[in-house]
């Protein structure tokens, strides 16, 4: 005997959803037994830096190319060079053609040179601050190097000269010497007695 769905079925059809959906907004999340999780930190992105450009390169080639250069090429390099819009480079480069030339002073006229692009507070010198020092350094350890040679060029003159003139007295002494009677040898007479 088959029977008819009843009334009370058919209203425990419609609400089935609804009973599903009520348990399944009542129940409480499994986690809430585990502790809670530290918050997540996002990770530092490493960046290389970015390395400036090298402005010390260029110097360093174009003083080699100056070391080829004849005594007259630099004079005229120089004489370039002053006529330019005066930059820390441009004087990093007269200051390192004055090193080369090493007339009277010009030593003196590099080093001071780049002690002006060391103390300089022009954005385009921080670039080659260290390589002016570093070639600052470098004229004075040459102008102290250049000192002392002077000194003991002016020493062994002097010495020189000191030992011509013992040599000459010494010459004219043995000329006298030569020049002086024999003595007859008393070794003669002594063996008579």
């Amino acid at each position: 005997m088959k029977t008819e769905p009843t009334r009370y079925h058919a209203m425990l059809i419609a609400l089935l959803p609804a009973l599903l959906l009520a348990a399944c907004a009542q129940q409480r999340p499994v986690l809430a037994h585990y502790p809670a999780a530290p918050p997540v930190q996002p990770l530092p992105i490493r960046v290389a830096p970015v390395a400036p450009p090298d402005e010390v390169a260029p110097l360093l080639a174009y003083h080699q190319s100056l070391r080829k250069m004849t005594q007259g090429e630099l004079l005229k390099e120089l004489s370039g060079l002053l006529q330019q819009q005066r930059t820390a480079k441009i004087t990093l480069q007269m200051g390192m053609i004055l090193m080369l030339t090493r007339g009277s002073g010009d030593l003196a006229r590099a080093q001071s040179l780049f002690d002006s692009v060391t103390s300089s507070t022009d954005p385009e010198a921080e670039g080659v601050r260290a390589f002016a020092q570093l070639l600052s350094s470098h004229c004075a350890e040459a102008r102290r190097l250049s000192d002392v040679a002077d000194r003991l060029a002016s020493q062994l003159k002097e010495t020189q000269r000191k030992t011509d003139q013992l040599n000459e007295t010494l010459e004219a002494l043995k000329a006298i010497e030569r020049g002086l009677p024999v003595r007859p040898t008393s070794g003669g007479s002594a063996g008579a007695r």
